[in-house]
Order: C-alpha cells, then structure tokens, then sequence
C-alpha cells in the first residue's frame, strides 16, 4: 500500500495476529512516528491540565483515550473507507510542556505542533484540558491562516479571565478571536448549562459564534445539526475541537467539568461522520480526566470521536 505520494504506508497491527490488547500503547496500535518515513496524519498527546478551574486529572487522558483505542478495528462501515490503508498515520507520543507554567507550556506546545505540521501534516491532538486548543490553533494559523471553529462543549469557553489568568481551559477562544486565529464562521454544539451573565452570550456572538444548544438538538436531529455546521464554515479551512463534555455524563463521566443534559455518544459520533467533505485542517478532543471514569465509558468514547475524525481525514485523502 501506498499514499499519494508513493510512499509505502507503515500499517496497524493486525488483531487477527496480535490481540488488542497487547502491543504499542499507541493510539489504535498505530505505529510511531519515528516508524515512518512521514506522516499525513499524526495522533500526538498534549498531558497538561494546569489550566483547569475546577476538577484536575485531564493530564492522563492522553494515555486513558490511547488505551480505550485498542478496541477499534481497521475499517469504517459508515464512511465506508479503511484509513489505515488510505494514507499514513502515526502517533507522535506526547509534547513534553511545564506543568508549573501555563505561559511556558502553551509556547511548547505550539513550538512541537509548528514542527509536526511543518510538511504538511495534519494533527489530531489528545487533551490534556481545553487550554491546549490555543496553541494548536495557533500553529494551524501558520500553516492554513484564519479558520472557522466547530467546537463541541457544554460551555462557551470564550471567557475572559480567571483569577488574573489570560489562559484557562475557559478562555482558549477568546483569545483565538483576539490574536485573529479565526474567522467569523465559527459555531458552538452542545452548549448548556448555566453561565456567569446574559453578557456572557452577548460576547460570544461578537466573537462570531453561533451556537447550538442541547435544547434544540432534538428537534434539529443530527442531519440537521450537520446541515447548520456545514453552511456556517462554508469552503473555509475548519479546525474541530472537541470537549468531551458535550457528552453528558451518563457518556462521559470523566471529566473535570460535567454538565448535566450532553448529547450521548451516538449522537456525537453521527455529527462528526457529517463533517466528512469540510476543509478540515487540524482536530483536538480534551477534558478526559480518567480518575472520575468508570469501566473507561469516557476513554473509549474519546477514542471512537477520535476514531471518526481519523475516518473523515482518510476520506478527504481519497479525493
């Protein structure tokens, strides 16, 4: 097998072979980067948490949804498509970033991302909270310039500061908009829950959010939820990020700050398989705090979102 530039592809594990559970701890037993001649697609782990405001943990989710991935088999029945043998993917481990210094951190995780992507290379970033979504946004602004957001959360996350901090896992978007990372396409799914002030919302549309709430999903239904996503970014370059707790907590229970009223897995899924055939550029999904979990329902919830997104990237390499 090769991709389209004639480079033989470094495949998965065989689980006909090799069980599942056993082998690379590598997000769905991919090989590692270093593996690979070069990758189309990296998986790379980001295990800093010191941004949260109220439940730590998210630091271990990086190896929480790798370890939940070991379910995933090679093919996609909804997308119809193997990825593993469309294009190379690899895992590039996690980026080392000072857990004392939030400053310090986000310029490292940036610094490695700007590396990764500097060939062409697409990421999928393993969270580690919602304030790693600053600095991947920032490195896919050198490479694709201002991109419309999807972003699945049950909050906002356009706050401002907390306790004098610029750079929270509640403020990521802000200061995308500010430092001018992002278009004016942009929308929020899964929103719900209370906020601080009715001007809370009155900012966030001033940001160029639109929003989809949780109160409107059952009656838009996933296919008109795509529809809504896919007419607001348009051909734009789109940069999905993904808050594990837009799921609510019988799906997701760890995570630092549940919500209650999520979407459920299905759901979620079904969205993200419609983002198939959107100019999509750069991908996180964070805030997986394994110490809350049980019998890893938000690892393998993670991993399956994860999966998905790989999914859409492999279809978009086979046009």
């Amino acid at each position: 097998m090769n991709n389209d530039n004639g480079r033989p592809i470094v495949g998965v594990a065989d689980p006909q072979v090799q069980p599942r559970y056993a082998g690379w701890t590598t997000f769905a037993r991919l090989p590692r980067l270093e593996d690979v001649e070069q990758a189309d697609v990296v998986v790379v782990g980001v295990p800093f948490d010191s941004a949260v405001t109220y439940r730590p943990g998210a630091r271990f989710g990086p190896n929480a949804i790798r370890q939940g991935s070991r379910l995933i088999r090679g093919y996609n029945p909804e997308l119809d498509i193997k990825p593993f043998e469309v294009c190379q993917f690899a895992d590039a481990g996690d980026i080392a970033c000072n857990p004392f210094d939030i400053g310090e951190a986000v310029e490292q995780i940036a610094g490695r991302l700007t590396e990764l992507l500097a060939n062409g290379t697409r990421a999928v970033i393993l969270g580690g909270d919602h304030s790693v979504a600053l600095p991947s946004l920032r490195a896919a602004h050198a490479v694709h310039g201002p991109m419309a957001l999807v972003h699945f959360d049950a909050h906002l996350d356009t706050w401002d500061q907390y306790y004098g901090a610029d750079i929270t896992h509640g403020s990521p978007f802000r200061r995308a908009f500010e430092e001018g990372l992002l278009l004016d396409r942009n929308m929020h799914v899964g929103v719900r829950g209370s906020v601080y002030d009715k001007q809370d919302l009155v900012d966030d549309a001033n940001f160029g959010f639109s929003v989809i709430t949780c109160r409107e999903m059952d009656a838009l239904g996933a296919e008109g939820m795509i529809e809504r996503i896919r007419d607001r970014v348009g051909d734009a370059p789109v940069y999905i990020s993904v808050d594990i707790d837009v799921l609510d907590p019988a799906h997701a229970p760890g995570t630092g700050t549940p919500e209650a009223g999520g979407m459920s897995s299905r759901e979620l899924l079904e969205v993200v398989r419609g983002m198939d055939g959107v100019n999509l550029v750069g991908v996180d999904v964070v805030e997986v705090s394994p110490a809350y979990d049980h019998a890893e329902i938000t690892a393998i919830a993670a991993a399956n979102v994860t999966w998905e997104f790989l999914s859409v990237f492999g279809r978009k390499a086979q046009r």
